[in-house]
């Protein structure tokens, strides 16, 4: 059984049909882009049928695009003639050959093969004042009537058009590295003693929405008083490609009442959760690629591959957990003369594989879906 997504243009000559809009990214392969367009050969005038599959950086508002100040740049973009048919197509899917059987003699399949070194769909979260489609990468399947495939003197009308979002999507691997460790030793003026912190992690990678367990060392050799310990996550965002911007957002900043006093020790664990739930008013925030109005998560932090563009991925994200004591002399002047003692750990947030995210092989039934 499989859900068929379909877009039908205003006319009505040209339908798009999907089986997915999420392609999973394996690492050293994509996901195929497989679907039919039905074609009305009635109201082209002698035009063709094109469907193309790009790569886009939006930038800019809608509303900007009206005014002729095109904020979108595409990343990359292939083209395919639909009709008339030209050349030789791959083998049909088996999800194109239930759909075939459905369109008749007006169906037509079409086959798009995403590049490795593409980016993952991420999206810049607005302001809740914000209209219109949010800044960052999407991907689009669109098919289209015109003379030529890309002619910049053709206008084409926006009824000859129909067009779904998908998303190129990332899941973790499935070896996870043992968790970093940092530490660090900080004297104080007048004293040669000192507060040792050490903090870990288990793990490198967490799923979103998992418990992240932080294991917190301190030993406090001097005579000052850690008051208490504060955990935030920064989530570092670097856009690439209108301009060198590199931003970074607290998603998670949680204090802890823990008062090590001077010459004692204390070994605990705590545990952090960063929600995007919890962040929904912060402008900027990267997250994972939205269809429509969906909820989605926190941007999964971007995997490099050796040799890959980096300026190609459009936006780079990234993560670290902070530890930070808060030390203080004690007695009156305790709170003006207090100072941090502070390590940082890398973190890896993604989601994890489903056991469903292969489509299988047989169509049992099809559910029409606009």
């Amino acid at each position: 059984m499989a859900k068929i997504y379909k877009k039908t243009s205003g006319n009505g000559s040209i339908a798009l049909y999907l089986g997915k809009r999420d392609f999973v990214d394996h690492v050293e392969t994509v996901d195929i882009v497989d679907g039919v367009i039905k074609v009305d050969p009635a109201e082209l005038e002698g035009r063709k049928v094109w469907v193309y599959l790009a790569c886009s950086f939006r930038y800019g508002s809608d509303d900007l695009d009206l005014i002729g100040m095109n904020y979108r740049k595409d990343i990359w973009i292939q083209r395919q003639q639909i009709y008339p048919v030209v050349g030789t197509k791959p083998a049909n899917t088996p999800m194109q050959e239930a759909l075939l059987k459905k369109c008749e003699d007006q169906g037509h399949a079409f086959t798009f093969n995403i590049d490795t070194n593409l980016p993952c769909s991420v999206g810049l979260q607005p302001a809740p004042e914000d209209v219109g489609k949010a800044c960052g990468v999407d991907y689009e399947v669109k098919a289209y009537i015109a003379n030529e495939a890309d002619d910049p003197d053709e206008k084409i009308n926006k009824k000859d058009t129909c067009r779904l979002i998908i998303r190129k999507i990332q899941f973790a691997p499935g070896t996870i590295p043992a968790g970093p460790q940092a530490d660090i030793s900080k004297n104080f003026m007048m004293s040669d003693k000192l507060v040792h912190l050490e903090a870990s992690i288990e793990k490198e990678l967490y799923f979103h929405g998992d418990p992240i367990p932080v294991k917190v060392k301190i030993n406090n050799e001097t005579a000052k008083v850690v008051k208490k310990i504060k955990i935030t996550i920064d989530q570092t965002t670097e856009v690439l490609l209108y301009q060198a911007d590199k931003y970074t957002k607290t998603v998670l900043n949680e204090e802890f009442a823990e008062e090590v006093k001077g010459e004692s020790t204390l070994e605990k664990t705590f545990t952090v959760i960063p929600l995007l739930s919890n962040n929904k008013e912060k402008r900027g925030l990267a997250v994972d690629g939205r269809l429509k109005d969906e909820d989605t998560n926190l941007a999964s932090t971007t995997l490099i591959r050796p040799g890959m563009d980096k300026g190609m991925q459009g936006i780079l994200v990234a993560y670290k957990i902070k530890v930070n004591l808060l030390v203080s002399s004690g007695g009156l002047l305790g709170g003006l003369t207090a100072s941090d003692v502070g390590v940082e750990l890398p973190l890896v947030l993604m989601s994890p594989k489903p056991a469903d995210c292969e489509m299988g092989n047989s169509y049992v039934m099809i559910f029409w879906h606009a």
